[in-house]
This record gives C-alpha cells, structure tokens and sequence, in this order.
C-alpha cells in the first residue's frame, strides 16, 4: 500500500498549515513542511508547537526566503524533500503541495490510484518545441543567468537581461540534459526522489545552472525526472487540479464547487479560497472517508471555459494589416450553410452536391479533420485557417476553379460570417434551425467536453438551460447583425416552405430547391 510523504510550501495562515497536517497524517500518511523565511516567526513557532507530538510531522531544516520565480522556490522544495526522507523511511510517494491544496478524493481512493501504476506523475514536456509557454520569455530563461528577483526588483532584473544581451553573455545550457518544462505540482516515487538527490551532489555544474535561471520551479524537477527515469515510467500529467482564468490568475474555489471538483479526474485542487470554511471542511470529511465512492466525469475545465465564456463575445479575430484590403473577388459568390446540428448541414450539402454541382466543403473553421486540399499549408490547422481566413477561401476558389463555393460554419462563428458577409464579394447565409430536446443538448455537452458519462443528473440540470439559451442567443446575434442576404430554413416547416429559402439561396428553381429540402432524414439525431 502506498505511503504518501507529503512536501508542503506554505507562508500563512498557520491555523489552516496545521488542520491540513493533522487531516493527512490522521489517515497514515506523513508531511514534511518548508514554512517560508519570510514569514511571521511567530506563525511558524505555532504550527511546530501544534504539530511537535505528531510522529508524521516533519520540517525542513532551514527556512529559505522565497520568492516568485527565484532559485529559493526549489531550494525550499529540495530541504523539505531531504528532511522526509530521513524522517519517512516507509515513505513510497513524495508529493508536492502548496498551503492552498486540497485533496478531493479519500485516502484509500489516493492510495490505491497511486498503487495501481508504478509511474512517476509530473508535467514533463520539451521546453523548446512544446507550447507549454504561452507568452514572454522562453529562450531567455535559460541562456542568460537571473539574479534578481523580477517582481521585487523589475529595474535590475530587466537591466541585468538587457546588458547581457547587448554584450552577448549567452551561456550554454549543460549538452547532456534536455530541458522540460511543467506545473510544480508532481508525485514522485521514492527511488526518483533519491536519484534526484544523488544527481544533485554530483552534478554541481547542473545545480548552477539552474541557480540562476528564470522560474526553475516550472524545469528543475521536469528536467531531472526526464534525464533519470525510462520514459514509460513518467506520466506526463499532475495530479493537483487547477484552472487559470483569461488573465493568467489561478482559478479560485469556493464552497460550491464541491461536486465539480470531486468528479475531476485528480486527487487535490488548488486554489481553494480561504473564505471557503465549509468546503475545507466536507474535503477533509472526505478525505478520512474509506468507504467514500467517485464518479469521474472530467468535465471541469472545459465546463468552466464555456460557463465563463458567455457574455464576452466579441471580435476575436481583428482583421490582418495584409488583408485589409483584400477581397475574396467582387465577381465571387460565397454561400455560407449556417447550422448548430453539423450532421445535418453535412446531409445537406451532400444533396446540395448531387443537385447543382456546386463545390462544396464542410466545416473547414471548426472540424481539424475536414477534407481540404494541400494549399501549402495554410489548410493544415484550425488556427491558421482562421487566421488565414480569406486567403483561404481565394485559394479554395481557385482551387476548384469556380466563383461558386458553399461551406458551412457554426453559428458560434459570428465572427468569421461578418467578416465574409462585409467582403466585396457577394455572400449569402442559409441558416438551418433545428429542435433540441435535452437528451441532444446533453450528448452534444458529451461530444464537446461540457460533461462526461458520470456527470451527475444535478449538474447536467444546471448545465441544460445555460447550453438552450446558448443556441438561442447565436441565432439571435446572427439575425442582429442584419445580414442582407440571409435565409432561414426550419425543421417544423414543411418542405414547401423551406424549399423557398433554399431556392434563393442556392439561385436555383423551385423543383431542384424542393428535392433538396425532402432529403431523407434529414433533421434525424
């Protein structure tokens, strides 16, 4: 059975240091704490008065100052890792927390998850061909040395980087480790924790290089681990939840995120508000709790994207400099099929093909898998065909030799369809508006991540409403905008009926557009 030693950073709040200590030892378990330098003295006398009778409570030897992207975080990190192994010889797992951590799952489900695979489970991803870094410095962590702190002291550290690079100070990064990056939240086995600290007596030109980097909590231990263990033994992945908003701040939690976090696939989540009393206090009812049953649905991330999303809609994509004046051809026709159900403009399409022969193409801004041509490239990701959008189309045109084309577009891309219906060309917009009874809504909440097989009924409940007036509110911003050539087709007429707008859409006859709108099936789930 696995044993956790838990790695505990914290720098406040000692009462709550000291009932996160006495939950995880209460069920076996053991914590090594690092309580930063820079913080109250008195606060640190408190938690080792509290916890000195506790046999599963250690401390690090020495308290180091810390700071955000300094050298100190992993310094601290490494102190406390030491003082459990010799504290915890029984130890089998060393897991890193923050004084913000909770778990969300029992101590039996912790154990026995961490039991089933022999694995180390740490963020691990090349630092220079991942993505991991979204914005600002990447390179520059590395090649040049950091000594100050870039918060406190934002005119040296900025001096400093801007004088070595003028003078060409460049260093080079230690030839046999390649340099990973990841969340500082790991779960390391105890064999990787020893080797780690084997490595870091005997490698002291690693250990400087490091000392001087920028943020090195986010590659010290991604890097070793790599550069230690057979890459079948790591699990790219942490175990700690956590979400950040559109500002780059860490997601908080309060009391009523409880159910969502204990369906995400995670044993602790940070941030967890220190105002939220009554979750800390169910999270460690549950903690001691052996006979305490989950149902994984993982939908949290994807559920807060969409939830927080709504009521920031906007031109996401502004239009490129290269393409201000660019036009798809005044001589050009767009046609574009606007609908929520894609099986249904795919149906559609397929029998708009066979009628008029017009070129067609799927969801080419929202399906990576459409079927495009090669075109250079510019086709190969959702991204760059957004951003390419209109070059994209010109050489689509081209490309079939045709001034007709169709192509169909979610409602959601507001977006692109002003983009395309204020070109020079002639475009016009076929909009296709279905019934959703819930069970679709709730399968397509499936397909797109929103929920998972064990989403509980409650949340669903809640999610429902959100998703229909999310439908609605699309159609309706599409009919605001007012465009001039836009038709509307509906499942509860009749074919008659829809064969209208379908015929002035398409610039056919009565009978074709009527063939069109009796395709078999068409509005089937």
């Amino acid at each position: 059975m696995a044993k956790i030693a838990y790695i505990l950073l914290c720098h406040k709040d000692p009462a709550a240091v000291i009932a996160q200590a006495e939950m995880l030892t209460a069920a076996g378990d053991c914590i090594s704490i690092h309580f930063d330098g820079r913080a109250n003295p008195a606060h640190f006398r408190q938690i080792k008065e509290a916890l000195r009778a506790n046999p599963n409570v250690c401390f690090a030897k020495k308290r180091i100052k810390c700071g955000w992207g300094e050298w100190s975080l992993v310094e601290a990190t490494l102190l406390a890792v030491e003082a459990a192994v010799r504290a915890f010889p029984r130890a089998t797992h060393f897991y890193m927390l923050s004084g913000d951590c909770a778990a969300i799952k029992s101590a039996r489900y912790a154990h026995e998850f961490l039991d089933a695979e022999d694995v180390d489970y740490i963020e691990s991803f090349d630092y220079f061909e991942s993505d991991w870094i979204k914005t600002g410095m990447k390179e520059e962590r590395l090649i040049y040395r950091h000594f100050f702190n870039e918060r406190k002291h934002k005119w040296l550290f900025e001096t400093s980087f801007h004088l070595q690079r003028r003078l060409g100070l460049k260093r080079q990064i230690p030839r046999d480790i390649q340099i990973q990056i990841g969340s500082q939240w790991w779960c390391l086995r105890r064999r990787t924790i020893e080797w780690i600290l084997d490595f870091t007596r005997q490698r002291r030109d690693v250990m400087r290089f490091f000392r001087t980097t920028w943020i090195p909590d986010e590659t010290f231990f991604q890097t070793l681990v790599r550069h230690i263990v057979p890459a079948s033994e790591i699990r790219a992945r942490t175990l700690t939840f956590l979400m950040f908003t559109d500002y780059g701040m860490p997601q908080t939690f309060y009391n009523d995120h409880y159910d969502l976090l204990l369906g995400q696939d995670f044993l602790f989540a940070r941030k967890i508000s220190p105002e939220a009393t009554e979750l800390k206090a169910r999270l460690a009812a549950l903690y001691a709790d052996d006979s305490a049953e989950f149902k994984i649905s993982n939908e949290g991330r994807s559920l807060f994207k969409f939830l927080t999303g709504r009521g920031r809609i906007g031109r996401r994509f502004a239009s490129r400099f290269w393409e201000a004046e660019s036009t798809l051809g005044r001589h050009r026709e767009l046609m574009i099929v606007v609908c929520k159900k894609w099986h249904v403009a795919k149906r559609l399409l397929q029998r708009v093909r066979q009628v008029t022969n017009v070129p067609a193409t799927e969801y080419l801004f929202n399906e990576e898998g459409t079927d495009l041509p090669d075109l250079g490239g510019i086709q190969a990701t959702l991204g760059k065909r957004t951003r390419h959008r209109r070059a994209l189309m010109r050489m689509l045109f081209d490309y079939h030799d045709t001034d007709r084309m169709i192509v169909c577009m979610d409602p959601g891309n507001l977006d692109l369809l002003e983009d395309f219906c204020g070109d020079r060309s002639t475009t016009r917009l076929l909009e296709i508006q279905c019934v959703f009874t819930d069970e679709y809504l709730i399968g397509h909440a499936m397909r797109v991540g929103l929920a998972g097989e064990q989403t509980s009924n409650e949340t669903l409940e809640r999610l429902l409403p959100t998703i229909r007036g999310e439908t609605t509110f699309e159609s309706d911003k599409i009919r605001d905008a007012e465009f001039e050539h836009h038709y509307i087709m509906r499942e509860t007429d009749s074919d008659e009926e829809n064969a209208v707008p379908i015929s002035k859409f398409l610039s056919i006859g009565h009978e074709q557009a009527l063939s069109i709108a009796r395709t078999d099936h068409l509005f089937a789930d």
